[in-house]
């Protein structure tokens, strides 16, 4: 690969990637008509009022939050907000002025001074710097070279490009942006498939919550307070799969569709063309290797790797920009940095919503109360699996994926507990099905940006893509994902086989 064509990818990639990490802000998901507005608005009110007037049980002031705060996240209010509300409002019920002063007094400090999160600024700083340096178009040409005269290739090197990503930035919606942007116009100058080419760019950001680093598995661990390095750790073993197992998907019914994906005519790239392109990507098995094996090994506790690899990440930054001069690095610098410390208080925010909602749901009894109610209802680990696989599909009509996961991992947990459900494993299944929830029709976050991104014309190449088209071009990676969720809770060591015999703190 030329430098020549390294500098208009990288250009072409720096003014349409996303500033920051998309994952960890929420963002509105439900845009409701006017009257159904109003109707919710008003039963928010209703429960309001509820718990503030009438004489209730400490049980029902923990059943009547849990619905305030799902119409105030489908109203639009942010997610922190929403929970803070509806956990401040029961502790004051409960306590009083003096009880929720309390609460109020310790739980953002308590939230957000823990050692397991401080992996969080280091994983959104590196992610945030790698961004910078046009390494999207550079990882998809280099696949691109490698895979592309294969049937269905471009759709495989799309997955492999955001696997790759996965690896170095960890964000679903900034995957999916990213690559739609470079993927999609390649893949309809090959004459593929609409669908194939707006489904395969809305799954391969699934991987971004998966392959470490993970924010979203990060904050879980700080939710079920599990070991960050092992939690990071069993995503690998998952999230490689779920990439090979797209991959074999799209082979195979490119193979069956040939009109799916038809064969290039392209001449046959020398090998000496590709190894070259190995060497634009060097970044990625770099960090790779600090983050992955330096947890794995032991060596490093997943804080250490973070560090190591934002200051690797910070490095590249320095050296991809040299050409540039002081001032375009120390600008650079300067806004990964801004936007880092703008992401991480939004996190710390979510996560002192989420504990004074946690604090409320103990306090009221609704935690040991659900888990007595699986306990009667004799529910095997299986069955309840099976039935979180659904009711995570319906949340991701209404909310996003932090939003799911800080609404159901502190109801769950004495659940979980009781039934021996390993913590590890659950926050790989639940950050999973989150993520297969935004891009599981009618309402996929992710593949409205998708659609959104297909309208542009330098993107769509004058094809005409409905929002039809791009579910329709979701439901075969929805059902793969699905496959792979089976499996993890068919064979849990999946999951559990990396942190177990490795040596992660």
């Amino acid at each position: 690969m030329t430098s020549t064509s390294e500098n208009v990818a990288e250009s072409r990639i720096a003014v349409t990637e996303p500033p920051r990490l998309a994952d960890p802000i929420p963002r509105r998901r439900f845009t409701p008509s006017s009257a159904g507005f109003l109707v919710m608005v008003a039963v928010c009110i209703g429960l309001t009022a509820t718990i503030v007037f009438a004489d209730i049980s400490r049980l029902t002031v923990g059943v009547l939050v849990v619905p305030l705060t799902i119409l105030l996240l489908i109203c639009g209010v942010h997610v922190s907000v929403a929970m803070a509300f509806g956990g401040a409002l029961g502790l004051w019920k409960l306590g009083g002025w003096s009880g929720l002063g309390s609460a109020l007094s310790t739980i953002p400090y308590s939230s957000a001074a823990s050692w397991s999160l401080t992996v969080t600024p280091m994983f959104v700083l590196m992610g945030i710097v790698l961004g910078q340096t046009g390494i999207t178009g550079q990882l998809f040409d280099a696949a691109r070279l490698w895979l592309g005269r294969m049937r269905g290739g471009l759709a495989v090197a799309t997955v492999a490009s955001g696997a790759g990503l996965a690896a170095a930035s960890g964000s679903t919606t900034g995957i999916s942006y990213a690559m739609g942007r470079v993927a999609i116009p390649e893949m309809l100058r090959s004459r593929y498939s609409p669908q194939l080419a707006t489904g395969v760019v809305t799954a391969a950001g699934t991987l971004g919550q998966i392959i470490p680093p993970s924010v979203l598995l990060v904050i879980y661990a700080g939710i079920a307070q599990t070991p960050v390095g092992p939690q990071l750790l069993a995503g690998v073993v998952p999230g490689v799969l779920l990439a090979v197992l797209f991959a074999v998907m799209i082979m195979v019914r490119a193979r069956i569709d040939p009109d799916l994906a038809p064969a290039t005519h392209t001449a046959a790239v020398p090998w000496g063309v590709r190894l070259r392109s190995l060497a634009s990507i060097w970044p990625l098995p770099v960090l790779i290797l600090v983050i992955i094996g330096g947890m794995y090994s032991g060596f490093m506790t997943a804080t250490e790797a973070g560090a190591v690899g934002a200051l690797v990440a910070i490095l590249i930054g320095v050296w991809s920009k040299r050409r540039a001069g002081a001032r375009a690095v120390f600008a650079v610098l300067g806004r990964s940095l801004a936007e880092t410390a703008s992401a991480v208080a939004m996190i710390m925010f979510l996560l002192i919503g989420v504990h004074i909602l946690s604090r409320l749901v103990a306090l009221s009894g609704l935690a040991q109360a659900a888990s007595r109610m699986v306990t009667a209802l004799d529910l095997t680990p299986i069955a309840l699996l099976l039935t979180l696989v659904v009711t995570y599909l319906v949340l991701g009509m209404f909310m996003d994926t932090l939003a799911m996961l800080m609404l159901t991992i502190p109801v769950l947990l004495p659940v979980l507990e009781a039934l021996s459900i390993d913590l590890v494993w659950f926050g790989i299944f639940a950050v999973l099905m989150a993520e297969i929830a935004m891009i599981t029709p009618p309402v996929g976050v992710v593949a409205f940006i998708v659609h959104g991104l297909a309208q542009d014309r330098e993107v769509n190449l004058g094809t005409a893509i409905s929002l039809a088209t791009v579910f329709r071009g979701c439901v075969w990676f929805v059902a793969t994902a699905l496959a792979l969720v089976v499996l993890l809770i068919l064979f849990p060591d999946l999951a559990l086989w990396l942190p177990s015999s490795g040596s992660a703190q």
